[in-house]
């Protein structure tokens, strides 16, 4: 008991941010820092789940815990199956050509045609939080010679591979971009042509999407026609750290960037009325094709956020079960009919002759009466 006790209290304690009363928590279960210990490749499990042995031992004491101490449920349950004592880090899987090192964990080597992803395996049901990303992008190719960038996700489905920096395509969450290649700038100057002022965009740039599963991303445009909005960010071969934080309050979605080695967070992204579902998973992910860089993720810090609301807003934002976005239409996800089952198949037939029938039958009488009606005026 002791020992759960100081699992369960050894988190970040709360900490005021911002204005009003709103407080942060770490979680560890969504979060990623060194040492990099038992992160797993693919589906595998840690190997220290095994040595747990005494876990059902503990399963009552997890429960009983779980009324005492206000923790929810199910935080308590995924310590439990994951293996508790294993340190955060085992609750992540790799994928692709990504690979753990001692000082972080490098999603894409500078090589062509990689690419490689670091998933949570625990689902997050928080209703809002704050993710702080510590990321380093570097490489040897010079300017407009490097790619893909990466991308952070908060998506229903993990561990898919696909052309979207290295995720599926037509994706069922929130997707935010560091792009560090133009494509579209690329295009228009091999056709000779120019931009509109201020339609053009300077890399690297960070733009974010959010998709109920019915939209493409646009790679040779650059996500361009799906963006929520996006900004400039200088983030390649710096020497100093940087960062990028996507905070989700109130249907809010925020995102700031730290990129200038001040220690300050500067805006980029504002979206109001963005509706996400609880219960999705976070990941990084990135790719690299003709041209590479080296991607690298130093932490990934996950803050649960307590604000304040009044009924009003205990009304409005209730939980959804698709992405969306107040004021823009995405197309809507239409289901496939189901197919006729036997029955209804024979129910359409039958009356089908039925009525066949009935309508020759009613012909043939019609028709001997006009007959009838014809002699009647020859004669």
């Amino acid at each position: 008991m002791l020992l759960l006790l100081l699992l369960l209290g050894s988190g970040q304690g709360p900490r005021q941010v911002g204005a009003g009363q709103t407080f942060e928590y770490l979680k560890r279960e969504h979060s990623l820092s060194k040492p990099y210990q038992g992160v797993t490749e693919g589906g595998r499990l840690s190997d220290m789940k095994g040595k747990n042995r005494w876990w059902l031992q503990l399963s009552e004491d997890l429960w009983w815990l779980s009324e005492q101490v206000g923790v929810e449920e199910y935080e308590l349950i995924y310590f439990l199956l994951i293996g508790v004592g294993t340190g955060s880090s085992s609750l992540w899987n790799l994928m692709g050509n990504a690979m753990v090192m001692t000082q972080y964990i490098r999603l894409t080597p500078d090589m062509q045609s990689k690419q490689g992803a670091l998933w949570n395996r625990v689902p997050c049901f928080l209703r809002d939080w704050e993710l702080q990303v510590h990321f380093k992008i570097h490489g040897q190719g010079k300017k407009n010679l490097h790619g893909d960038g990466l991308a952070i996700w908060y998506t229903k489905d993990r561990m898919q591979p696909g052309p979207v920096f290295g995720n599926m395509d037509k994706f069922v969450g929130l997707g935010v971009f560091i792009d560090t290649y133009p494509n579209e700038e690329k295009q228009q100057e091999a056709q000779k042509r120019r931009y509109s002022p201020g339609v053009q965009r300077v890399f690297p740039y960070i733009s974010a999407m959010v998709n109920n599963g019915s939209l493409s991303y646009d790679h040779e445009r650059d996500g361009r026609p799906t963006e929520l909005g996006g900004c400039t960010a200088i983030v390649r071969n710096l020497h100093y750290d940087t960062f990028l934080v996507i905070r989700y309050v109130k249907r809010h979605l925020t995102i700031m960037i730290d990129i200038d080695g001040k220690h300050e967070w500067r805006d980029c992204i504002e979206v109001p009325g963005v509706r996400l579902p609880r219960g999705y998973y976070f990941g990084t992910s990135s790719i690299t094709g003709d041209l590479s860089d080296n991607h690298d993720v130093i932490s990934l810090k996950l803050f649960e956020l307590t604000v304040e609301r009044n009924p009003e807003e205990e009304k409005l934002h209730r939980d959804v079960f698709l992405p969306s976005v107040d004021n823009m239409k995405l197309p809507e996800m239409t289901a496939p009919l189901p197919p006729l089952s036997g029955l209804a198949l024979f129910l359409i037939v039958f009356f089908s002759l039925v009525f066949s029938v009935f309508a020759i039958v009613i012909g043939i009488i019609l028709y001997n009466k006009w007959q009838e009606q014809s002699r009647k005026r020859f004669y």
